[in-house]
């Protein structure tokens, strides 16, 4: 046989089947006029060359398995020495990997360590105040200092009122229990008096990457700051007449404990993986690499209905403050038999007022009887 026709039947190369010969593991007979003439056998010396060299050992190492052919085993790895090889190499393979893993630990640490590191607020451009830099800083709270995975990029894309959930006030909120990470279900009918739920769409980690396009999506990126925007002003917004605070979204319970955790919220999270509330209420909703999640907006929720609604949210890290400034401007009216603590069977409302817009992004739904 010719070299093309040894090439082509053990699926290599002319040029590979030319470097095994010059590396002394083929050895072809010569006709009388200088051609290389290959016999059967070489073509099975070429595969298993090709198999071992495929298997990540270097060429030369091969020779041992051709050795073990040529004392006419069935199978070139049929002899001690080809299983020495295999152990020497698993033991090259082993000693790579954990160089490696111990590479990937200083680059996660060091990621982690970047991305949560307090920065300093960068100089902005003349007259232009960056979205970051409006958030406080809260010198009080251990995670006060913003981070460089909280910062808001100056050029989000702003979203705009698409009117999806202009049939929410004064719609009855469905019985329906959520996990929290404060460890129990949660049922949304029955929450203590005028709860503020806040509904977004994914939170990131430090070391994790975002959907693809995260960042020009409108009304997208943000979600971290809000929930620090909310731990900033808890107690404010309890003071001003929030009965709970809570964080809703659909990733799962174990996700959003980290979060709790990470940027020591003072309120539970809330998760709704299947994204019922959403049918139920007919939330708005997009997908983002491959996940259905949450638009942003917030729900006033008081006597079992949605009282008002906060959508759509810009710039989310000043959102708890536009709460804290709309239950200052309303409160809460007094009515008989209402508690101020504990929770209310939920009871969908009966005055027969229309719902009333109050504001650009925000909806109100009389309660009581009264103009919120």
């Amino acid at each position: 046989m010719r070299i093309g026709e040894v090439a082509g039947r053990a699926g290599v190369s002319a040029k590979a089947v030319r470097y095994y010969e010059s590396l002394g593991l083929l050895a072809p007979a010569r006709s009388v006029n200088g051609y290389r003439e290959y016999r059967p056998r070489d073509v099975r010396v070429v595969r298993e060359i090709a198999a071992v060299s495929r298997l990540g050992l270097p060429v030369q190492q091969a020779r041992v398995f051709v050795e073990c052919l040529d004392a006419g085993h069935d199978h070139a790895d049929d002899c001690p020495s080809s299983l020495a090889a295999y152990r020497d190499a698993i033991d090259d393979l082993t000693e790579r990997i954990e160089a490696l893993r111990a590479r990937r630990a200083v680059l996660q640490r060091r990621l982690h360590e970047a991305a949560c590191r307090p920065t300093a607020e960068p100089p902005a451009a003349a007259g232009i105040t960056p979205v970051a830099s409006r958030r406080p800083f809260d010198a009080g709270h251990p995670q006060g200092a913003m981070t460089e995975h909280e910062r808001l990029p100056r050029d989000l894309p702003v979203p705009v009122d698409d009117d999806a959930a202009a049939h929410l006030p004064g719609v009855a909120v469905p019985q329906l229990a959520l996990s929290s990470t404060g460890g129990s279900e949660v049922d949304l009918a029955l929450l203590p008096r005028r709860s503020v739920v806040y509904v977004y769409p994914l939170t990131g980690r430090p070391a994790v990457d975002l959907p693809h396009g995260w960042d020009t999506i409108p009304g997208a990126r943000g979600c971290t700051s809000e929930a620090c925007d909310f731990r900033d002003h808890h107690q404010q917004l309890l003071a001003a007449g929030a009965g709970a605070v809570f964080g809703l979204s659909s990733q799962d319970t174990d996700y959003q404990r980290e979060l709790v955790q990470r940027l020591r919220l003072p309120f539970a999270m809330l998760s709704d993986v299947r994204l019922r509330l959403a049918d139920t209420l007919r939330l708005p909703t997009f997908v983002a690499g491959g996940m259905p999640l949450y638009k942003r907006l917030t729900l006033v929720i008081s006597d079992g209905a949605i009282e008002h609604v906060f959508y759509p949210i810009f710039p989310p890290d000043e959102h708890a403050q536009q709460v804290l400034r709309w239950l200052e401007k309303h409160p809460a009216p007094s009515a008989p038999g209402r508690g101020t603590r504990g929770t209310t069977r939920a009871r969908p409302q009966t005055n027969g007022v229309e719902p009333v817009r109050t504001s650009t992004n925000g909806r109100s739904a009389p309660i009581g009887g009264r103009p919120a």
